[in-house]
């Protein structure tokens, strides 16, 4: 017997994180009734997924794939389009089995690096806080930017819903002294609109922001905004720390 959420996650159909709030939400039903969590299950049960049957009997750990896609401004993270706006999922390439599981949100103003893989354990490891994974931004901000007002953003500012939050190191992207000025920024998590947060907290507007690497992975300066870019497995492992074959084992 596996654990249904891992195997599902294994399977790409979503995020272990995801597909637990599937389960809570009682959109997983085993046998007809809603799944728990931590249930077991085996080949011979009958699993719905949002009213889909996974046919478990086939379901397979795969080859994990990692996908380096630029996103443009104005495209959405979500698979649920909206009106006058693509989505990012649009553009990629289908797979024979499972689903793209997306590594970390961008808002629809922000564009850049944007990681998709087909294993939902990958992507689970790679977006959970414990894990400490880099992301580092180029900002553009218009306001006045003092010695001080950096050091209070690596030491620490308090954001609107009064959490602490800080970056781990911000510099100068050129010498420009004008009303915008660009800066390269990095967190060691990635919240909703921290990065924007963080620089309103001391005064600042973000008048651009692009997210310019994840973890090991930078974006290419050849890749085009709306293209994507199959990963080495390699570069998986350098990302994750260790071989490919331990991530494609079953759960």
């Amino acid at each position: 017997m596996t654990r249904l959420h891992k195997l599902l996650a294994n399977a790409g159909v979503g995020s272990r994180r995801t597909i637990e709030s599937w389960i809570r939400a009682g959109k997983i039903q085993v046998n007809g009734k809603c799944a728990q969590i931590g249930q077991e299950v085996t080949i011979h049960d009958r699993v719905h997924v949002d009213g889909k049957l996974i046919d478990l009997e086939h379901v397979s750990p795969q080859q994990p794939r990692f996908l380096i896609y630029n996103k443009p401004e104005g495209e959405i993270c979500s698979t649920v389009s909206e009106e006058g706006k693509s989505s990012v999922f649009d553009s990629l390439p289908p797979l024979d089995q499972g689903r793209w599981v997306m590594v970390g949100r961008l808002d629809v103003n922000t564009s850049g690096l944007l990681l998709f893989t087909n294993n939902g354990e990958l992507a689970h490891q790679l977006m959970h806080p414990s894990f400490q994974v880099e992301r580092q931004y180029a900002v553009r901000v218009l306001g006045q930017v003092t010695s001080q007002t950096l050091l209070s953003l690596k030491k620490g500012v308090e954001l609107q819903d009064g959490e602490m939050s800080r970056f781990k190191d911000v510099v100068p992207r050129n010498s420009s002294t004008g009303a915008n000025q660009w800066f390269n920024v990095t967190l060691s998590q990635g919240k909703y609109r921290e990065v924007r947060q963080l620089w309103e907290a001391v005064g600042c507007t973000v008048s651009r922001l692009i997210r310019i690497k994840y973890g090991s992975i930078s974006l290419p300066r050849e890749l085009k905004k709306g293209k994507w870019q199959e990963l080495p497995l390699g570069r998986v492992e350098e990302l994750v720390g260790c071989p490919v074959a331990l991530l494609s084992t079953s759960p």
